[in-house]
Order: C-alpha cells, then sequence, then structure tokens
C-alpha cells in the first residue's frame, strides 16, 4: 500500500486521536448527564473543524519541504474533498441518529453518551475496514469498479428514498433485541442493565447504544468506499474519516433542532455518491481533477442546503397566511 504517511505520522495521529477521545470523556464525566446547548455544540463543531484543517495545513507544510508543492497541493485537495464527503454523510447518519433518539424518547441529557460511545466503536471499525479496502485496492484493482457501482446504486436507492422516514419498529435489529432479551419499560440514568428481582434487564440505553453501532455499520460500507474514490492513500483516507467522525456529536446536537429545514439534503447526499461512484467508474477512462472533484462535491451539497432553507421559509411562509 502507498502512503505519504511514515511510521511517525500514524503514530502521532494514533496519539492525538487517543487524546482527544481522553479528554472528551474526560470533560463528559466532569460535567455529568446533562442537556448539551447550542453554544455548547457549536464551539465544539468550531473546534473540530479548526483541528481538521490545522492538521492540513501542517500536512501541506510537511510535504511542501519534503516532496515538492504540487504533491502537496494534491494531497491537501485529496483530505479536504475526503473530508468534506465524510462529514456531509454524517449528516444523514445524524438525522438517523435523531429519529432512533426519538423512537426511544431517550432524554436530552443522556443521548451525549451513547454518541460518544457510537463514536469511539466507529472510530475502531472505520479503522479496521480502511486498511482493509486499501489492501484489496493494491492486490485486487477491479474492486474499484464495484466500490464504484456501489456507490452509484446506493446514490439512486438514497434519491428514492429521500423524504421517507424508515420505521424503526420494524428493524430487525430491534426486533431480535426485543425476542431475545429482557428490557426494561424505563431508563435508569445512565445504566445499560439494571438487576430487577434477582433477573438481569437491560434498559432502553442499551437497545439505543446498539442501534447506533449497527447504523455506524451501514454508513461505514456507504462513506469508506466514496472516500477510496478520491484516492487510495490509506493514510489519507483514515485521518479524513477520523476527523469527520470526531465532530460527529457536536454536530449532532448542533443539527438536531434543525432536521427539518435540511429536508432537501439527503437528494444533494444521493447525487455526490452517484459522481463519485461515476467518477470511480471512469477511473482508468478519464480522472477526473480533484479540483474539479472537490468543486462538484461542495457545489451539490451546499445546494441542496440553500433550496432546503428556501422551500422550508416558502412553506412557512404560505402556513403564516
Amino acid at each position: 500500500m502507498e502512503t505519504i504517511g511514515t511510521w511517525w505520522m500514524w503514530t502521532g495521529f494514533a496519539v492525538f486521536v487517543v487524546m482527544a477521545i481522553a479528554i472528551d470523556l474526560l470533560v463528559m464525566e466532569k460535567q455529568g448527564a446533562h442537556k448539551v446547548t447550542m453554544k455548547e455544540a457549536a464551539g465544539w463543531s468550531v473546534l473540530w473543524f479548526s483541528l481538521a484543517f490545522v492538521f492540513v495545513a501542517l500536512l501541506w507544510w510537511y510535504l511542501n519541504g519534503s516532496q515538492g508543492r504540487e504533491i502537496a497541493n494534491e494531497v491537501s485537495m485529496q483530505f479536504i474533498t475526503g473530508y468534506l464527503v465524510e462529514k456531509s454523510l454524517s449528516i444523514d447518519n445524524i438525522f438517523v441518529f435523531l429519529m432512533i433518539f426519538s423512537y426511544f424518547a431517550v432524554p436530552p441529557e443522556y443521548q451525549k453518551r451513547a454518541l460518544i460511545t457510537g463514536i469511539i466503536g466507529a472510530i475502531i471499525l472505520r479503522a479496521i475496514l480502511i486498511l482493509a479496502g486499501a489492501w484489496l485496492l493494491a492486490q485486487f484493482h477491479w474492486v474499484l469498479y464495484v466500490f464504484g457501482a456501489f456507490l452509484v446504486l446506493t446514490g439512486i436507492k438514497m434519491w428514492f428514498a429521500a423524504g421517507k422516514e424508515p420505521d424503526i419498529a420494524q428493524n430487525p435489529v430491534l426486533k431480535f433485541l426485543r425476542k431475545h432479551m429482557t428490557i426494561t419499560d424505563q431508563f435508569h440514568g445512565e445504566k445499560l442493565m439494571v438487576r430487577v428481582h434477582g433477573v438481569n434487564r437491560y434498559t432502553p440505553l442499551f437497545v439505543v447504544l446498539i442501534m447506533i453501532g449497527v447504523t455506524d455499520i451501514i454508513f461505514a460500507v456507504d462513506s469508506i468506499p466514496a472516500i477510496f474514490a478520491i484516492t487510495d492513500d490509506p493514510f489519507i483516507v483514515l485521518t479524513a474519516n477520523i476527523f469527520a467522525i470526531l465532530g460527529l456529536r457536536a454536530l449532532y446536537f448542533l443539527l438536531a433542532d434543525l432536521a427539518d429545514r435540511f429536508h432537501l439534503l439527503a437528494y444533494g447526499l444521493a447525487l455526490v455518491l452517484i459522481f463519485i461512484g461515476t467518477k470511480m467508474l471512469l477511473l482508468d477512462v478519464y480522472k477526473i481533477p480533484i479540483g474539479i472533484a472537490l468543486a462538484v462535491t461542495a457545489g451539490l451539497i451546499a445546494s441542496s442546503m440553500i433550496a432546503s432553507f428556501y422551500v422550508s421559509r416558502k412553506l412557512a411562509k404560505r402556513q403564516d397566511d
């Protein structure tokens, strides 16, 4: 596997991720169970976003000095494009989390722990899948076409599913858990299991964690092939993915109250997946420049978000009239 990442870059990034999660957990324990405010969520979102761009700036500086400006510019653009794609797809992930929390009526003060636990699991899972994907691409070039076709089909499926809320009650994972586990009717603080009359019972929060974990797996299968269409360097793929995930919890609380205003975003994300899948399918015929890929991706996402706000405002105005 060819990569610009040296052993000390891999080690340094791993140490950074562990420290970031540790600090997040320490802050969470110190604050205790509480409802995250919009101000707090915005502050953390800005912090994670800033750290991602500090990272790519340092990466550009290092590559500019060691491998030349052309490579530094190319790799930096790959990271930014990959980060943007992963961050955008994580918004769709957030909306699913919101539906899960709403279905189980999870109190706002308990949602934070569920999200951070899910994020830790997602980081471990994606690290494994990314390294496995990089190995597959290095060994079997034709896997690119499988990834590309999968992304196009996923994008088409997402387009036709947009606007339709899934019936969580019919989710096979939830049905399995209810059939094979004894689940309490009420939450017991942040506990995942309690003992009632000498019998261990799982709390709804435990079920929520399982549902979030399964959702992470599904979205990882969608998003990882998408970033491999941008670059096959496992270091860039991994770092862009992890930075997008680290800011997921803060982004959730920032967007939770605005979910209805982004109702057209799913269409934009569907087009992004179709575009990236097509880019991967055409890789041996015509390599779309990374700058164009970044512009198209940003344009589709921005357009769908602007359209969402415009349509929402127009509908609100009609209702007021």
